[in-house]
Formats: C-alpha cells, structure tokens, sequence
C-alpha cells in the first residue's frame, strides 16, 4: 500500500463520529396560527426538548450558533415546513433559536445568497418559491436529499453525473500530466484496499477525490466549476456515509480503466469506461439513456 493510501484510511477512520449526519438534525414544526396579529407569520414550536439551536444542532459543519441556524432554517425550507411566500420575522427567530439579532441577520443573508429568502424594505423577508432557489448550491443538495424531495434530487444527481462525467472524462484524456495520473492511480490503489477492507468512508473519500479530480483536469473552466457538485452527488446519493459508489469489484474495475484510458490518451475509452461506472447504480440505470417517461 503507498504511503499517500494508508494516510488517507487511517485519517478516515480516526474522523470525528460524534456529529450528526444530515438529515439527522432537529426539524422545527411551524404553524400557520398568527403572531401579534399578523395573518401569515410563522408561530415557532416552544417544545423545551427541542432546545437551543447551539446546543442540539451539531452537524452544521462546525460553524458555530450562525452555521447551525442557517442549517435549521434551511432544512425548513427545502422541507416545505416553511412554505413559499412565509414571513421571517427575525426577533421571533431570535427568540425561538435563543440566537442573537446578529446571527439571525447574517444567517437570513446565507439564506438569501442561496435564492431561499428575499428581503425587501417594507415587506420583510419571505420564503421564496423553489424556482428561485439555486439548486446547485452544495448545502441546498444535501437538504434536499435527506428531505421529502429526497427521491427527486438523487434522480436528478444522476442525470447531471451522466452528462457531466463522461464528457469530462474524454477531455481528460487529452492532458496527460504525469502528476495527475499517479494521483488517480492513487485513488484507485485505495479504493481497493479500503474495499478489501470494508472501510466505506474512506472509499467514499477517494472515490469523490477521483471524480473531482478527473473533472478539474477536462481542461474545461466551466465543468471545473461543477466538481463540487459531482462531490455533493457523491455525498448524498446512496447515504450519508458510503456515498452513490457502493464498494465493489465492477465499480473499482471501471475506475481502473478509466485511469488506464487517460494514460493511454484515448478519450473514447475513457467516456466509454465512465458511462458503464455511471450505470452501476439502479437509480441511474433506470432513467439512462432511455428518457423518462412523463
């Protein structure tokens, strides 16, 4: 085993195991009774054992008070428990979350950069319509595949893998950097130790390594962007922990020759060998290539 895979399992599997995973954190009910008159507004559950924000919500990447809000609010959303339209008052979220007015402020405006909320003077901040949201947003990703919607979004992950990857691995065959290949190769060789192994979360590691990596030297800016969210498919597709790539001889057969495809500068091969990895799994095998039916 090369010193770059036995680092990788061994951080792997000394992570911290303690926070929640998504979809685990607490979801906070709403009620469409008003508050002080105002026909609309949001009436926050004041159940004691759903507690204080920074006291119950440690999955929210380690961001502290603001980080965990912004996961609460957000799940809330994307979960339809705050629904289009809806009012935010900040002191009454201030007030529910047991959260200062500056924290409510700067999570209202995460919220906002990612399409969910709009303020306006005179109107307040409201809910905005799924059509507004950036659905590409990594955290938005994640809340949707562990919510409600969860079905949709994995199917909808596939597709764009499928028409993101295979193109990424043709061009990629057209830049044939040393550097990279032994990096890939890398992820390869670890793949299959963690496999033999049954470590899952460090194959899920290398393996979103090697799909991020692969689309970053297509030699593509605009693909390049979209890497994180091959990484955020990879994430959420299959489960929390493993990730869409379930450990097995086919999968990690498939991602050899990929590698073995870029070295040999053949970018066919390469496209060929990403599209049968890709259909591996059930749920993209069901809606590729054949068009959904409507």
């Amino acid at each position: 085993m090369s010193t770059l895979a036995h680092t990788m399992m061994t951080t792997a599997r000394s992570a911290d195991s303690g926070l929640t995973g998504p979809g685990e954190l607490d979801r906070y009910p709403y009620a469409d009774a008003p508050v002080g008159g105002r026909a609309g507004a949001p009436v926050w559950d004041t159940d004691p054992e759903l507690g204080r924000a920074g006291r119950r919500s440690a999955g929210s990447r380690g961001r502290g008070l603001h980080g965990q809000l912004v996961q609460q609010l957000g799940q809330m959303i994307v979960s339809g428990d705050l629904g289009a339209d809806r009012p935010l008052v900040p002191e009454e979220i201030g007030q529910r979350f047991e959260v200062s007015r500056t924290v409510v402020r700067e999570s209202l405006r995460v919220l906002e950069a990612k399409g969910l909320v709009s303020a306006r003077p005179n109107v307040g901040t409201r809910v905005r319509p799924v059509s507004d949201w950036n659905l590409l947003d990594q955290d938005i990703i994640e809340w949707r595949a562990f919510g409600p919607q969860r079905d949709d979004q994995r199917r909808e992950l596939s597709e764009l893998r499928w028409t993101i990857e295979p193109l990424a691995a043709r061009l990629a065959a057209g830049h044939g950097r040393e550097d990279v290949q032994q990096r890939l190769s890398d992820m390869v060789e670890i793949m299959g130790h963690a496999m033999g192994q049954g470590d899952a979360l460090t194959f899920a590691r290398a393996d979103s390594e090697f799909h991020s990596l692969l689309i970053q030297v297509a030699g593509n800016r605009m693909l390049e962007h979209l890497s994180g969210i091959v990484s955020a498919a990879l994430q959420v597709s299959g489960g929390p922990v493993a990730g869409c790539e379930r450990p097995n001889e086919a999968s990690l057969g498939h991602h050899g020759r990929i590698v073995d495809a870029l070295a040999g500068g053949d970018g066919a091969a390469a496209e060929a060998a990403m599209r049968q990895l890709l259909t591996v799994h059930p749920e993209v095998e069901r809606v590729v290539p054949a068009p959904r039916e409507r």
